[in-house]
């Protein structure tokens, strides 16, 4: 059992420069272990968390051990166990966490134990930023139109949420319309350092989004898990993880006149995906670090994910503390901060000598050597310089279907398509931009690329340039303080003329809700099978994520997006093909409207304030009138309400005991889908909007929900049966049991019947028959985590086997209770000869006693094929969350007492 902290001897009072006390802390100096002095300061965060919460219990004094020895013990992989200062979730995942914390009291009623038990032990922020629908643009009235359909159309939803705000201790909930959670988060939410109770601790945090990385710029430990492993960590739970590597960045020289932010983070995605990040820590230091503004650094760490590292780390230093004081941390705040990071040898200060650190590896990047840029036209990570951008895209046209190619014939490639707009002829080519939104945390945090684009915008104005009409323009910032200094400044005028006109506070076309296109616009799309474009400032551009009919999908820094809304096309090469006519009749050209760095860093400097962020957050404790109407009940339990299409009680603890019910094989179980590489969770997860005629769709129907009021995947994710009927839903998905077929069916093998697959997998449950997925390599990469997870185990999904796994998403098949295998290198399904038809048996010991994390298993098919694969259990806690049928059972039965 739990004893006294073993490292009170280095508990130490932290002094104010004026006298007295800041309160006391654990001091990683006192240790007097000069091992201390080489590790990363990331890893020195791990430390500080593992000598404060250890009890030799949950966190044991060999944990200490391993991280202070980080240079030997993280190539082992050795297994360590963290516990964060705080829990951020934004409403898409926070809804089902909250409905699993109210399911958990029943259940925790229901055998016997106190409901009150089941409360946040660490701090909660729930940030409501991902149910903004941008259903009207290019107009004034914008943000109040669709927050009224916002609030109509998830009033349930948000009043759950409110429930979970009062009935919960230690929760935080910011309403709808206040930002975007990665923003607010860096802006507001991020302490930095904590004070609590006069104890004094680094922040660091987890969150059930994969950008919440984005902290990382600001000195705060932070990366995304999924909702099954943040409800852990609420409950008191450390996290296992595996002690990491860290990628040493190294950044010189200072980015030239012209190149933002968004290139280099573009840049920075492309080399770290090149070098292999999957699992570590990055770090960034070097004599360029005083170049790079704080927003500029969380551009970089934001994209963590797409680089595919667990973070993308900004130890604290004075750019840090500038940013604290500019975004309205008080003075007291900021002295503390710093008083503490210097004093336990957190605090980088460049006019120092820097004592050598030890990297597992080291990465140099000369910010002089990047160049404007885009990525695309499906993936994050594939970087097309602009120069090249016209090349890159006629190459797209021609090449075979896949992450580089659409395989448009020659003839077809210069097709033009007529239609009428609003009474108006007008004319679609492959490669014309449909939508084009500045919008995601990832830049709309950063002012120097939103007023970059701003006076993008100002000067193709003056020149007399134009949008065109059917382009469905839109800004959406991630917080209220971007639409402060973009009026201060005079230049959302400007914005507003080309269209871009702010719909909204929060994640809108990166994460799928664009809304519709004019029906026109799809039309002529569908009906000429063309490639339309999108342009975004986001981080994401996965197939079927922005829209279902935009094909190609780049990612471009704000002012580019102004541009290539101006251009109309992705298929230009600005360097020598005008933008468009200005209203002399003469050419313009992307030069003639691109500002200098100079320009920019003018308008930031007398635009960007204090009082701006302090205005802004004060406001948001306040609350808005539409959030401040909602009714809710005041009750330890939670009155589900059966007929409620939005919140629904989940069968995760119907059939719970007190004794867990062990370990499980797999026998003789179909193949419900086999798929290649790269399947994402976007393909997994239900996102975007419910197509008609799906499963969800008919769900909906039979309740009597009309089509218009069907709402996303995202806002209906606190119901149960709609998620499991939108899992594997994406229209883009491609399984091999449909033979070159894309899209949401799969086959019953034993009928040979094409269905969709949820319709396959029930039929699966109701004849008695488990399901596996067969998969390639970097299974699950991408976000939407933890229904990625639950959904295919409501579809009866026992194990996939795959040739890789994205870190999280088989930590969350884990804490579901789905087993995951790793085919062994050189080997997977098509080298095995597995053709999905077969049917499969996986032995495990019947005690978790006799199970290593990442031993062998051998898996069996029914025609006599026979094949090792590596269990990937990669710690002892995992091994007891499947012992006791998942994460949230074994929380449960540990708060009871009845766990072991």
């Amino acid at each position: 059992m739990a004893c006294e902290n073993p490292f009170g001897s280095i508990l130490k009072a932290l002094e104010r420069p004026g006298g007295g006390a800041f309160g006391r802390y654990f001091s990683l100096p006192a240790l007097g272990d000069p091992r201390i002095d080489r590790l990363p300061y990331s890893i020195r965060i791990l430390l500080e968390s593992a000598i404060r919460n250890c009890d030799e219990f949950q966190v044991k004094s060999k944990d200490v051990e391993k991280i202070i020895d980080w240079e030997n013990t993280s190539p082992r992989q050795v297994e360590i166990p963290f516990k964060p200062a705080r829990v951020l979730l934004q409403d898409f995942t926070g809804v089902p966490a909250v409905v699993d914390l109210a399911c958990m009291r029943d259940a925790m009623n229901s055998l016997g134990g106190d409901p009150n038990k089941i409360n946040p032990l660490v701090p909660v922020d729930l940030v409501i930023d991902h149910s903004v629908q941008v259903d009207v643009a290019r107009s004034e009235n914008a943000v109040q139109a669709n927050m009224e359909l916002e609030f109509h159309r998830n009033e349930e939803r948000f009043g759950f949420l409110k429930w979970g705000s009062t009935a919960f201790h230690n929760m935080l909930v910011v309403p709808p319309g206040s930002g975007i959670v990665h923003q607010v988060n860096l802006e507001y939410l991020g302490r930095v350092v904590f004070n609590t109770n006069g104890m004094l601790y680094p922040d660091s945090v987890v969150g059930t989004d994969s950008h919440t990385t984005m902290i990382d710029g600001l000195g705060v430990a932070g990366w995304g898990v999924g909702g099954i492993e943040a409800e852990a960590a609420m409950l008191g739970q450390p996290m296992s993880m595996v002690l990491p590597g860290v990628v040493g960045f190294k950044l010189t020289g200072k980015l030239r006149d012209g190149v933002t932010a968004t290139d280099l983070v573009l840049t920075v995605t492309q080399m770290l995906r090149k070098h292999g990040v999957v699992g570590k820590f990055v770090e960034f230091y070097g004599e360029g670090m005083s170049e790079l503004s704080l927003a500029d650094r969380a551009t970089i760490a934001n994209m963590s994910p797409e680089y595919g590292a667990t973070m993308g780390f900004f130890p604290v230093d004075h750019v840090t503390l500038q940013y604290l004081k500019l975004t309205g941390r008080s003075d007291e705040t900021v002295s503390m901060i710093e008083s503490y990071l210097r004093a336990n040898k957190m605090f980088v200060d460049y006019n120092e000598p820097q004592v050598k650190r030890t990297y597992s590896s080291y990465l140099e990047l000369d910010l002089n050597d990047v160049e404007p840029c885009i990525s695309g036209p499906k993936r994050p990570h594939d970087r097309v310089p602009l120069k090249e951008m016209k090349a890159d895209w006629h190459a797209c046209l021609d090449n075979r279907v896949g992450f580089k190619g659409f395989a448009i014939p020659k003839e077809s490639q210069g097709k033009v398509a007529e239609f009428r707009f609003r009474e108006t002829p007008a004319q679609l080519r492959h490669g014309d931009v449909v939508i084009a939104a500045i919008t995601s945390c990832t830049n709309t945090s950063n002012p120097s690329v939103m007023l970059g684009g701003a006076l993008v915008a100002k000067k193709a104005c003056e020149l007399g340039l134009e949008v065109k009409p059917w382009i469905k323009t839109s800004l959406a910032p991630g917080s209220g303080v971007v639409t402060k200094y973009l009026q201060k400044s005079g230049l959302q005028t400007y914005l507003n003329q080309l269209g871009f006109n702010i719909v909204g506070y929060g994640c809108t076309t990166c994460i799928g809700n664009s809304g519709d296109i004019d029906e026109s616009v799809a039309s002529a799309i569908t009906e000429n099978d063309l490639v339309a474009a999108a342009v975004l400032s986001g981080n994401r551009n996965f197939e079927g994520r922005v829209h279902p009919l935009t094909r190609a999908n780049y990612l471009a820094s704000p002012p580019l997006v102004v541009a290539y809304a101006l251009a109309g096309t992705v298929d230009i090469d600005f360097e020598t093909e005008p933008i468009g006519e200005g209203k002399d009749g003469r050419k313009v050209y992307l030069r003639d409207i691109w500002p200098s760095n100079e320009e920019v860093a003018t308008v930031v400097q007398s635009n960007v304030l204090p009082d701006m962020f302090m205005a802004t957050y004060e406001a948001i404790t306040k609350g808005n009138p539409m959030w401040n109407q909602l009714s809710t009940p005041s009750s330890t339990l939670y009155a589900w309400d059966p007929t409620s299409t939005y919140i629904h009680d989940p069968p995760y603890f119907k059939s719970m005991t007190m004794s867990p019910p062990g370990p499980h094989g797999v026998k003789d179980a179909y193949c419900l889908l086999n798929f290649g590489d790269s399947i994402t969770t976007d393909h997994i997860s239900p996102a975007g909007s419910i197509h008609k005629d799906s499963p969800a769709a008919r769900y909906l129907m039979e309740r009597g929900v009309d089509r218009r009021d069907f709402n996303s995947y995202g806002s209906r994710r606190g119901n149960d049966e709609i998620m499991a009927r939108g899992t594997f839903a994406n229209i883009r998905i491609v399984n091999k049991l449909l033979k070159g077929e894309v899209g949401p069916k799969t086959i019953h093998i034993s009928s040979g019947e094409k269905l969709s697959v949820y319709d396959v997998a029930m039929r699966y449950k109701s004849e008695g028959h488990a399901t596996i997925i067969l998969a390639g390599a970097e299974y699950g990469s991408g976000s939407s985590r933890d229904w990625a997870a639950k959904g295919p185990m409501l579809l009866g999904v026992k194990a996939v086997i795959a040739k890789s796994f994205e870190r999280i998403h088989r930590s969350n098949l884990v804490g579901m209770g789905i087993v995951p295998l790793c085919f062994k290198a050189g080997e997977d399904a098509e080298t095995l000869g597995l053709t999905g038809h077969e049917r499969y048996t996986i032995n495990l010991p019947n005690s978790v006693s006799e199970i290593r994390p990442g031993q062998d298993i051998t898996v069996v098919t029914d025609n006599g094929k026979s094949f090792v694969c590596t269990l990937r259990f990669d710690t002892e806690v995992e091994l007891a969350y499947f012992d006791h049928g998942g994460i949230l059972q074994y929380v449960i039965r540990n708060l009871i007492g009845a766990g072991h």
